[in-house]
């Protein structure tokens, strides 16, 4: 029996040994057993490189919050020189797949 005071479900699902959402996953064995030895090697636990892995994943593919992210900085500092902005520019262009 759980015992104090009363809280919604949600907050007690969260409260195991990990804070967030727990989940299960399939993948196949190549990847697992790679991501395992990144793990050792990187000294995180799994569920930290896959949060580290899906968060890089995520930001690479939000264009939006980047856009957002920019947005935010030239408001707070002004905007950047326009040569800086064209090398940056073409920088980031250069490493994204089209």
């Amino acid at each position: 029996r759980w015992v104090g005071k009363k809280i919604g479900l949600d907050a007690r699902h969260d409260m195991g040994y990990t804070m967030g959402m727990k989940t299960a996953i399939s993948l196949p064995n190549d990847v697992f057993e790679k991501a395992e030895r990144l793990a050792k090697r990187a000294r995180k636990s799994r569920s930290q490189l896959y949060c580290d892995a899906l968060r890089e994943y995520v930001a690479r593919h939000s264009p939006d919050e980047v856009t957002e992210a920019l947005d935010r900085v030239i408001a707070e500092n002004g905007q950047p020189e326009k040569r800086f902005v064209t090398l940056a520019s073409a920088q980031a262009l250069a490493r994204v797949d089209w």
